[in-house]
């Protein structure tokens, strides 16, 4: 079998030699080294010898394989010259040495690229990624969220109805309930996603944009975890000490709940119309998972805590770019896009 080897090689280089374009050095290649190769073939014959022979053979084989593919590339490069210098010496038009024609390529979005940072921060805490569809049904955007129908809790969220009963998604909250009742307790998820609302567009504000919702179920879970994870979010998004404030809020899906403000990075707390002159955004609504919501989840309240937390991946956008109108990220316009993206 050695024998084999020492005679496949001296035929091979002397055909890579003899070749005289690029398209037979590819088909010898192909020969030699493919999947249903010369050299190829040979090596199924390894299971069929003994223990020194496999050995000896299957180190002469990879050295073989390692010297043509070399002999090869080099036969790639000498063949791609000669190519260059008898167009240059045929007073072709065409000059093979000219750069090529730049083709501009596209570039992630702002919120995109916010997103994938946030989702890297989560997964290596052990969260996973959930999604849920836009067009949603009342129960899970309202009532497994503890929100029934005709509180006056819903006049929060100005929604989008449609024809059928069904209505586009005010939040991402939905995801956090099919979750539950998907995987139970513990549990640690995000659900990132577009949401919609019947809001007067402003510096702030927009019927489309952005958020991603978070949940963590568990026994014994405090609102001391809460304020850690939020605490190390943010430093890991802005890579730097951020100023926020916690005070109590009110939302139907926890209890106590509260609303974490964020300095405005645009002004520096001095008031514009971005932060409507309070000096502050409101950009994470938290608090601890109400009783209800668990159940609605099939997780019982008595046995398990949780927190939740909505961030809005747009607003975020805004103040790690410094985009002081929201309705910019919606514009489509690419000038507008290039500057914050990367690719």
């Amino acid at each position: 079998m050695i024998g084999k080897i020492s005679k496949l090689r001296d035929v091979a280089v002397a055909k890579i030699k003899e070749a005289g374009s690029s398209a037979e050095v590819e088909e010898l290649r192909v020969k030699l080294l493919g999947k249903k190769g010369e050299l190829t073939e040979m090596l199924k014959d390894l299971k069929n010898m003994a223990i020194e022979e496999r050995k000896q053979f299957g180190q002469e084989a990879n050295a073989l394989k390692n010297e043509l593919s070399e002999i090869i590339e080099a036969k790639f490069k000498e063949l791609s010259a000669n190519d260059v210098k008898k167009s240059l010496s045929s007073g072709s038009n065409f000059d093979i040495s000219l750069p090529g024609t730049h083709y501009k390529l596209g570039s992630l979005h702002p919120v995109t690229i916010v997103q994938k940072e946030i989702e890297k921060i989560f997964t290596g805490m052990g969260f996973n990624i959930v999604d849920g569809p836009e067009v949603e049904e009342e129960f899970y955007n309202f009532e497994a969220l503890n929100i029934p129908k005709h509180h006056p809790a819903r006049d929060m969220q100005d929604t989008y109805w449609l024809e059928n009963g069904s209505l586009l998604r005010t939040h991402t909250s939905p995801c956090q309930v099919r979750a539950m009742q998907k995987y139970g307790a513990p549990l640690k998820v995000i659900a990132p996603g577009r949401c919609f609302r019947n809001e007067s567009t402003d510096a702030s504000h927009e019927n489309t944009f952005f958020q991603l919702e978070g949940m963590m179920i568990d026994k014994n879970v405090s609102i001391a975890n809460l304020i850690y994870v939020m605490k190390l979010l943010l430093s890991e998004v802005f890579q730097r000490d951020v100023k926020i404030r916690l005070r109590p809020g009110f939302f139907p899906f926890v209890e106590p709940g509260f609303e974490l403000d964020l300095n405005c990075m645009i002004c520096g707390g001095k008031g514009c119309p971005t932060c409507k002159h309070s000096g502050w955004i409101e950009l994470l609504p938290c608090g601890m998972v109400h009783p209800n919501v668990l159940r609605y989840g099939g997780i019982d309240p008595e046995e398990y805590t949780g927190f939740a937390f909505g961030l809005g991946l747009t607003r975020l956008a805004m103040m790690k770019y410094g985009i002081s109108d929201i309705r910019v990220l919606n514009s489509g316009d690419l000038r507008a896009m290039e500057q914050f993206s990367v690719r």
